[in-house]
């Protein structure tokens, strides 16, 4: 059964960037819903299983014509290879060479296994009209990565790709969140350090979101693997899901249907080898090659709102520093501001 509660899910986006509570919704007539994660899993313990394993899923998608989303880091330069002849697609950012050396990546990995790389050049003028489609069909704001992965997708659409292939789980399956990952957390430190946006901090009427800590609570510490394991993966996913839905194509990601075979090695991780696993297979695929760092989505989200004052709508605190926000974090803020603009006018 639905309910209404506009704050808890203006606190719920700003803590987690999406609304954790299926059935729990903004407005009547507005429904989100949240992706259920996959459970039909194969087992790995080493890069040639990964190897194998991506081998077989790309198998079973032969006959469609593939797009890639190909940035600088290993996740998507190892889907590549098993891509020859395939289209890639590579953000550039029209206001300036902020990422030229990942682009110089995403190039080398194209040329290696003979993919057609294509860039999706982005600024605040590309993105900006496709916010409310998304924010309609997902029922709620976004995350900042949404609307150019949907500008990324038409174009790939245009090429005649009828799907997309994404590296979007790897981080989470394999150990890629490293600063998440690097200590055994108490309870309170990992619960500031995971939020994304307090409510307390910018809301006049804030929702207590430590329920869904709570749940992961041992004693002093958390349970913060399994925390990541049901919370991030839903989190992340569902910007993949929304933002190909609006695009009207298919997608996949094939490090989805893999999982670990053995508990995942936090030494390892904590001391310099952030997803070994996928580092070793990153070094067969490009022997020649150095392993780069973990590279998230690029988005100048900074630039876009370096001048934004900040929100005006009643429900947020009166004249907010935005000097003390990230740029993440003014997104989150004019986005929900700009999705509440859309339904509600009561609070203009």
């Amino acid at each position: 059964m639905n309910m209404v509660d506009k704050n808890f899910c203006m606190s719920s986006y700003l803590a987690f960037r999406y609304i954790e509570r299926d059935g729990m919704d903004f407005f009547e007539g507005l429904h989100h819903q949240n992706i259920k994660p996959v459970t039909d899993t194969v087992k790995v313990t080493t890069a040639d299983d990964i190897d194998a394993a991506l081998a077989d899923n790309f198998a079973k998608l032969r006959g469609k014509r593939l797009g890639l989303m190909l940035s600088g880091g290993m996740d998507s330069a190892i889907l590549a290879a098993y891509m020859r002849g395939s289209d890639a697609y590579t953000f550039r950012f029209t206001g300036g060479n902020l990422y030229d050396a990942e682009i110089a990546r995403a190039k080398y990995y194209a040329e290696t296994y003979n993919l057609r790389l294509h860039y999706v050049d982005i600024d605040w003028q590309t993105i900006e009209p496709h916010i409310d489609s998304l924010m309609r069909a997902k029922s709620a704001p976004v995350h900042s990565i949404e609307p150019q992965i949907v500008v990324a997708a038409l174009q790939a659409k245009s090429d005649g790709v009828n799907m997309m292939i994404v590296g979007e789980s790897s981080d989470l399956i394999f150990g890629g969140m490293d600063q998440l990952l690097a200590r055994d957390w108490k309870f309170d430190d990992f619960k500031a350090r995971y939020i994304f946006t307090d409510p307390a901090d910018v809301l006049v009427e804030p929702t207590d979101v430590s329920y869904l800590f709570e749940r992961y609570r041992r004693g002093d510490k958390i349970d913060f693997l399994k925390f990541m394991d049901d919370v991030f993966a839903i989190e992340s996913s569902s910007s993949y899901m929304n933002a190909f839905a609006v695009a009207g194509i298919d997608y996949a990601d094939p490090y989805a249907n893999l999982r670990m075979g053995e508990p995942l090695d936090l030494h390892r991780v904590r001391n310099g080898e952030p997803k070994y696993l996928i580092r070793e297979l990153f070094a067969k695929k490009y022997p020649a090659f150095p392993v780069p760092n973990k590279v998230p989505m690029p988005r100048p989200v900074d630039s876009y709102f370096a001048n934004w004052r900040g929100p005006v709508r009643n429900e947020f605190k009166p004249q907010l520093d935005m000097k003390n926000f990230t740029g993440n974090q003014r997104w989150q803020l004019y986005c929900m501001e700009r999705f509440l603009n859309l339904f509600d006018e009561r609070g203009v």
